[in-house]
C-alpha cells in the first residue's frame, strides 16, 4: 500500500482542520512591522506583503481547498456513477441520450468551461463545488458506462431481468460491488483535479474571494513578490503538490488492484 501517501494526506488534513488548536496565530491579522519576513522562529513560514502569517493562512486556506476538492470529487463521481450505470444497464435511447450529453460537455475544454461559468457568478466554496462537479463528471461516467455494458451482458443479469427482479435491487446488489473500485479510483483522481482547478481559478483571480482564502489565493498573492519573497508562493504550492501527488499514488494503487481482480476473474 502507498503508506507514505496516506500518511501525507492524514498529516495535511490534520494540519488544516486541527492545526489552529496548536498554532494560535491569526490568519487575518495584519502586522505593519512584519511585512515579507522570511521564515523565522517567530513566523515559521514567513509573512506575506500585508504582514500576515503564512503558516496560519495555510491552515485556514487548506480547509477551503480540501472541502472544495472532496466535495467536488464526491458529487462529480456520484453523477458519473449514476449516469454511467443507467446508460450501461438500460441501453437503447437512454444510452444514446447519455452519449449526446457527454459529447456536448466534452466539446468544450474543461478549464475554459469552468472560466465561462465562474465569470457569471460570484465565486464561493459552494459555488465552486457545484461548478467543478458539473464540469468533471464525464470521464467517470464513461468508465462506468463501459463497465456496466460488460455487466449487463452477463447471463445472470439477463436471467434476473427475465425473472422481473427489481431494477433497483439489481443495480445495488450486482452492479454496485463491481463498479465500486472504479468509483473510488475516479474519486481520488477527482479530489486532486478539483484542488488544481480551484487553485488555477484563484490564481487567475476568479476563485475564492477575500476575506476567504484557499491555497490558490495564497499562491496568487505571492506571484508579484516571488523574486524577493519566495516563501509566499512556495509553501501553498508545496501543499497543493503534496496532496495531488499523494492522491495520484493512491489512485494508481487502487487501479492496480482493480486490474488484478479483472485478470483473476
Amino acid at each position: 500500500m502507498p503508506k507514505f501517501s496516506i500518511a501525507v494526506l492524514f498529516f495535511v488534513f490534520f494540519f488544516s482542520f486541527f492545526g489552529g488548536y496548536f498554532y494560535t496565530h491569526d490568519a487575518y491579522t495584519l502586522h505593519a512591522d512584519a511585512i515579507l519576513l522570511p521564515p523565522s522562529w517567530e513566523y515559521f513560514l514567513g509573512t506575506d506583503r500585508l504582514g500576515r502569517d503564512i503558516l496560519a493562512r495555510l491552515m485556514e486556506g487548506g480547509k477551503v481547498s480540501l472541502i472544495i476538492g472532496v466535495g467536488s470529487a464526491f458529487i462529480a463521481s456520484m453523477i458519473g456513477l449514476l449516469f454511467g450505470a443507467m446508460a450501461g444497464y438500460f441501453r437503447g435511447s437512454v444510452d444514446k441520450l447519455f452519449v449526446v450529453v457527454v459529447d456536448l460537455f466534452l466539446t468544450f475544454p474543461t478549464f475554459f468551461l469552468l472560466l465561462a461559468l465562474v465569470s457569471y457568478v460570484n465565486a464561493s466554496a459552494l459555488v465552486l463545488i457545484l461548478i467543478i462537479s458539473i464540469t468533471g463528471w464525464m470521464t467517470t461516467a464513461r468508465l462506468i458506462r463501459s463497465e456496466s455494458f460488460q455487466i449487463t451482458s452477463k447471463p445472470y443479469i439477463k436471467i434476473l431481468n427475465i425473472a422481473k427482479v427489481s431494477r433497483v435491487k439489481i443495480l445495488l446488489k450486482y452492479y454496485a460491488p463491481i463498479l465500486a473500485p472504479i468509483y473510488f479510483v475516479s474519486f481520488t483522481f477527482g479530489v486532486g483535479g478539483a484542488i488544481l482547478a480551484e487553485s488555477g481559478l484563484s490564481f487567475l483571480g476568479l476563485g475564492i474571494v477575500a476575506p476567504q482564502m484557499s491555497w490558490g489565493t495564497i499562491l496568487s498573492g505571492g506571484k508579484d513578490v516571488v523574486q524577493i519573497a519566495w516563501w509566499v508562493s512556495f509553501f501553498p504550492g508545496l501543499m497543493i503538490f503534496l496532496v495531488t501527488f499523494s492522491l495520484i499514488n493512491i489512485s494508481n494503487y487502487l487501479q492496480q488492484l482493480t486490474n488484478k481482480k479483472h485478470i483473476q476473474s
